[in-house]
């Protein structure tokens, strides 16, 4: 902390916004091991309850996993209960009693295009991963994902082949975020779309695009179009 305070003057709220920005801003990536109650109480000069607790509120913001054992760990992907959560289209299609599958309709990597830079923020020449898919119910298309992952940002993946498991499932397993941006619009369908949904030339179709960020870099870009009998259903 900035500047150090008497057990009196120190809160769990004190302590929680400098955990938070230490995993959010700091040291304490993905994955990082904390240090024991005890010595962590020491270092932010607070009581050992205070620590408890905020380190308790922190994980109970998604962002730590906490065992007795093997002790307190910065999520690798943290949990948005209060937010946003990450939707997962295979549990979107299973929820629905139907099985799921996945085809990849075309995989590359390429220097991002002009549009593309300027929507994340990239720089000329930056490498890009492309990938369109096809999610299915039951053998029917569901939704057709068009991606854009930025390589810079997420060089693990360059390695991966898309083929077994799509983009959506990995990004979710591999990368938090702290930042999302979500629109929603009607198009006409495109080429590709009269291909992988089965709708027709003109005939709209909504569609979904998201964008996320981690720690102020640009993740991916993405475009969900849905076959037409789609129905979006949100609680709040």
């Amino acid at each position: 902390m900035k500047a150090r305070q008497t057990l009196q003057q120190t809160t769990f709220k004190d302590v929680m916004v400098e955990i938070l920005h230490r995993i959010t801003e700091g040291p304490w990536g993905p994955g990082t091991l904390l240090p024991g109650e005890v010595a962590l109480a020491e270092e932010f000069s607070c009581s050992r309850t205070t620590m408890n607790r905020a380190l308790r509120e922190v994980a109970e913001l998604g962002f730590l996993d906490r065992k007795r054992k093997a002790g307190t760990r910065v999520r690798m992907a943290p949990i948005r209960q209060a937010r946003f959560e990450m939707p997962l289209v295979r549990a979107e299609v299973e929820k629905t009693g139907a099985p799921y599958s996945y085809k990849l309709v075309r995989h590359e990597i390429i220097s991002a295009p002009d549009w593309l830079r300027s929507q994340m923020k990239l720089k000329i020449g930056q490498k890009v991963v492309h990938i369109v898919c096809v999610h299915l119910a039951n053998g029917d298309a569901f939704q057709l994902e068009d991606r854009w992952i930025n390589a810079t940002a997420l060089p693990e993946a360059l390695e991966q082949d898309f083929t077994e498991v799509g983009p959506n499932e990995w990004l979710i397993a591999t990368v938090p975020f702290s930042e999302v941006s979500i629109s929603f619009r009607a198009t006409a369908a495109d080429a590709l779309i009269v291909t992988h949904l089965d709708h027709k030339f003109g005939e709209p179709v909504f569609c979904v695009e998201r964008a996320t960020w981690w720690q102020n870099a640009a993740i991916t870009l993405v475009t969900l179009s849905y076959r037409r009998d789609y129905k979006m259903t949100a609680h709040y």
